[in-house]
């Protein structure tokens, strides 16, 4: 049986991503991911700052900009809304979730509403999910679900029920017309593209494995759940979610595989800014070192020049085996920070990277 993980990186492996012979210096696609965050009395203000973020994104050439879920909490608890907002106010970036927890959704309505979502923004839409209980599930159940909380099923099955919605398969036993209503047995409206977007976000090999197995693409994370201790006691990050990607390539090679690291590069950073952003990762890098709560072990943030994070970036195990990431956002930074942060990861970070911002491809290939 394969350990976990194994420290170090195999030196046939570091050399290719995702074993389709990408060159390692040339990254594919470059998105970014936030919470939307929000004032407690101006909602509105955080969400308008967060859209106009996605139109930022893509007036640099992102690829992509997701947003994370953060329910009961000052951030963005409806992405499928705020992205149906951002797909009229876009044209181009795809707009994607990282990730909706399943355990907060009906699958069949959710299908639904991703499926609206992704023909509104003309097939844009990459949204990933994950399976388990709600977060705090012992103080929201009696709200969220107070009468079915007890036969709620959070496992795989309820990622099925979605899965199989979305795709367009059979969930109700009527279709024709009652009366001057006409039903369908599918999910309606029905977005035919929407399958092969769908990304699950895996913390463990068990799950990495699940997404290959479920045909889905694999959302990889600062996060990573750490399953056995390491045997020179030093907890690697990198080698963790390196042996995950494997996992996933090994059931699935063909599929897509996206990495999101905190990454805050300091090239056109104030002295003001530079000074707050190294504060805020000292303050979290102790989390780094091992696991936290339920066995989760953090990544490190990268903060510095764009040279200092590219070069950091390609000793990483775990960055050596993508071609496409999504740099999370720090956040409870301001929207000036993030203007500055998104400005020097597709103006010095991303082509240090080899990555070519989407409207300079487009341009070339007219």
């Amino acid at each position: 049986m394969r350990p976990p993980y194994s420290v170090g990186v195999p030196a046939d492996t570091g050399k290719q991503r995702a074993g389709r012979g990408v060159a390692a210096d040339v990254l594919q696609k470059l998105g970014f991911l936030t919470i939307g965050l929000f004032d407690r009395d101006d909602p509105a203000g955080g969400h308008e700052s967060t859209l106009r973020m996605i139109e930022l994104g893509e007036q640099l050439g992102f690829d992509s900009a997701f947003l994370r879920h953060r329910h009961l909490q000052y951030g963005v608890s409806s992405p499928v809304a705020l992205l149906g907002a951002a797909s009229q106010r876009t044209s181009r970036i795809e707009l994607g979730t990282a990730v909706t927890p399943l355990g907060w959704e009906n699958p069949l309505r959710l299908a639904e509403d991703f499926a609206t979502v992704d023909l509104l923004s003309g097939g844009r839409l990459n949204p990933g999910v994950s399976v388990g209980p709600p977060m705090r599930w012992e103080d929201v159940r009696e709200a969220l679900y107070p009468d079915t909380a007890d036969q709620e099923d959070f496992s795989t099955e309820r990622l099925t029920r979605f899965l199989r919605a979305v795709a367009g398969e059979q969930v109700s036993g009527f279709s024709g017309t009652a009366g001057f209503e006409t039903f369908s047995e599918r999910v309606e409206p029905h977005s035919p593209g929407l399958r092969a977007r769908l990304w699950y976000g895996a913390g463990g090999l068990s799950s990495a494995r699940r997404a290959g197995e479920l045909e889905m693409n694999l959302l990889t994370s600062s996060v990573v759940r750490a399953e056995q201790a390491p045997p020179n006691g030093v907890w690697d990050f990198a080698a963790i979610q390196a042996a995950q990607i494997d996992a996933y390539r090994e059931v699935r090679p063909e599929g897509r595989v996206s990495q999101g690291l905190v990454v805050i590069p300091t090239d056109s950073a104030t002295a003001d800014q530079r000074e707050r952003y190294h504060a805020y990762v000292e303050a979290r890098t102790p989390r780094t070192r091992e696991p936290q709560g339920p066995g989760m072990l953090f990544a490190p943030d990268l903060v510095g020049t764009s040279e200092e994070i590219a070069e950091r970036l390609a000793a990483h195990a775990g960055y050596q085996r993508v071609e496409e990431v999504v740099f999370a956002l720090p956040f409870t930074f301001r929207p000036d920070d993030y203007t500055q942060i998104l400005g020097d990861i597709a103006g010095a970070l991303g082509p240090r990277l080899g990555w070519t911002p989407a409207h300079a491809r487009a341009a070339a290939q007219a």
